[in-house]
């Protein structure tokens, strides 16, 4: 059998992944394109200087999506033998860390501002002959960058959960935070108008604010992962149902009388091993590893590597001896078979 093969996502997940490169590429446009209008208008406003460096931080997940996707699929090779996989974790902490950086620098700067007391001035700005007050320049530009960054964000989340990239998930917080920047900053605006000196700091702390705690979850999840954390789902709100649903479709085999799994991500794609105790007596023992090996593989697209073995006995984890008992007490239909040969290896699962 092969020791390794190049991993390529199935047609669906090919197709939703090229699209989301065609985002990311419309991502990194339309930031560069609002970085320039915000410059243009940014005035004294502390919100408008919170949206705009927002903005300029915003390239960072897209630039660490495209750099990911050219790495992911190279060959294993003598130096790197796992292959490439976890260059989208990398790019996954790379967009982290720029979402917890922005916060950060918001919320310290409005702060300070905030505690000077600063009064923001906004002026009158002359087009084509006729004069104007600039907030109403500023909350154009403002409302401009709101649009395409919900529409951006929302296509990116629906197209996260399907590939199970969490960078692009993470991208898509950004772009969350760059339209909620942006509103935040309109009533900042709208605030210093009706003479609210503080309205625009605060506006800012508020963005900071909610910039940080995404940035803080998601930091701990990237860590999590490049950590070997059991595989949860792509917002990391809990554990990814497939381990437990791949070691109950392993266990219902005839010939396995128990089965262990671990499974950690890599980027898109889950590694791990596979122990199974055989029933005993049983034939063709090699062959039916390399066969349960395929069918594994074939179960779900995210599985890509798994190391089979048969074992004798197991023994699981001292943490998970009630939730072993319990699934021992579980009913659940099985063979003749495979019932003495629990009473005689006296197995433990995990």
């Amino acid at each position: 059998m092969r020791v390794y093969d190049r991993f390529e996502l199935p047609p669906e997940q090919a197709a939703l992944h090229r699209r989301a490169v065609r985002l990311e590429w419309w991502t990194i446009g339309f930031f560069v394109v609002a970085i320039t209008l915000l410059a243009l208008t940014l005035g004294q406003s502390q919100a408008m200087k919170a949206a705009w460096i927002e903005d300029m931080l915003g390239l960072v997940p897209p630039l660490a999506f495209l750099v990911a996707a050219r790495f992911r699929n190279r060959r294993p090779n003598p130096r790197f033998p796992y292959g490439y996989h976890r260059s989208v974790s990398i790019a996954f902490l790379a967009g982290s860390v720029a979402l917890l950086g922005l916060g950060g620098y918001v919320v310290y700067d409005s702060a300070v501002r905030l505690l000077a007391r600063e009064r923001p001035p906004i002026g009158l700005i002359e087009v084509f002959g006729h004069r104007f007050w600039l907030g109403w320049l500023m909350i154009v530009v403002l409302f401009a960058t709101m649009v395409p960054a919900i529409l951006l964000g929302r296509i990116k989340q629906r197209i996260a959960r399907q590939l199970h990239d969490k960078v692009l998930h993470a991208d898509a917080e950004m772009n969350r935070a760059d339209w909620l920047t942006a509103g935040a900053a309109i009533l900042g605006v709208l605030g210093i108008g009706a003479g609210l000196w503080w309205a625009d700091a605060v506006a800012a702390l508020i963005i900071g604010g909610d910039i940080v705690r995404d940035g803080i979850r998601t930091l701990r999840s990237a860590v999590a992962n490049l950590m070997d954390s059991r595989p949860r789902v792509v917002d990391g709100s809990r554990p990814h149902p497939l381990p437990d649903e791949l070691l109950t479709a392993v266990r219902d085999h005839d010939w396995i009388a128990d089965a262990w799994l671990r499974l950690r991500e890599e980027g898109h794609v889950f590694v791990g091993e596979l122990l199974v105790v055989p029933v005993p007596g049983t034939d063709r023992l090699v062959e039916r590893l390399e066969d349960l090996g395929a069918w594994v593989r074939d179960l779900d697209w995210r599985i890509h590597d798994l190391v089979v073995a048969p074992v004798t006995r197991i023994e699981g984890p001292a943490d998970d001896h009630d939730r072993q008992d319990a699934d021992r007490r579980r009913p659940r239909p099985r063979t003749e078979g495979r019932s003495s040969a629990r009473e005689s290896t006296d197995v433990r699962t995990g």
